[in-house]
Order: structure tokens, then sequence, then C-alpha cells
């Protein structure tokens, strides 16, 4: 059964920094595509960060040059580093892995965790 467990939100001033991590479980970790998504309230879904395979990233433009995404594959865990944070990165993170099984790109969500950006 596919796990995905993020951890590592909390309250930040803005300017602050926060380290989410989503350790994985469940299928080939390496294999997967693994991304983080927001969800600010009354806002829908938005990609914050993907990671693929071979390591290549890609940002939303809103946190371009301030988020990094990396991930440890001999862990099991994809990281979100979030710096210089603002009051609009205030939403719920989640973990989300693609990976294909058999000819079908399957996808799954942690429960996500709660970053609050204020003073």
């Amino acid at each position: 059964q596919v796990h995905l467990v993020e951890s590592g939100g909390g309250l930040v001033q803005p300017g602050g920094s926060l380290r989410l991590s989503c350790v994985a479980s469940g299928f080939t970790f390496s294999g997967a595509a693994m991304s983080w998504y927001r969800q600010a309230p009354g806002k829908g879904r938005e990609l914050v960060a993907a990671i693929t395979t071979s390591a290549d990233t890609n940002y939303a433009d809103s946190v371009e040059g301030r988020f990094t995404i990396s991930r440890d594959n001999a862990k099991n865990t994809v990281y979100l580093q979030m710096n210089s944070l603002k009051p609009e990165d205030t939403a719920v993170y989640y973990c989300n892995a693609n990976r294909w099984v058999g000819i079908r790109l399957v996808g799954s969500w942690g429960q996500g965790t709660q970053v609050t950006v204020s003073s």
C-alpha cells in the first residue's frame, strides 16, 4: 500500500524558512516523479515544485529562487526547502508521487501539512 507522509509544516514569520519532508513507502521511490502542491483557503490546488527521476526540477514562478526541491532515494524522501517565506505562501502543502504501473500513470497523495506565514 502506498503511503506518503509529510512533515515539517508550522508557523513561521515572514522572511523565515521551513523544510518540508515527505517519506514514501509502498512503491519504488526512485522510479517516481515527485512533486509538492499547495492549496490555500478558498483556492485550488497548485503545483509548487517537481523533481523527476533523474533529479531535474521545475518550479512555479511564484516560488522560483526561494524554494528548492530535492530527493534522497536512499531514504525514500523528497524535501522542499522554503526560504524567504511570504504570507501568500500560507497553505496546506501536499506531497505527490507519479509513477508508471504497467501502462498506467498512477498518482498518489499525502495527507498534507499546514504552513502558516504570519507575524
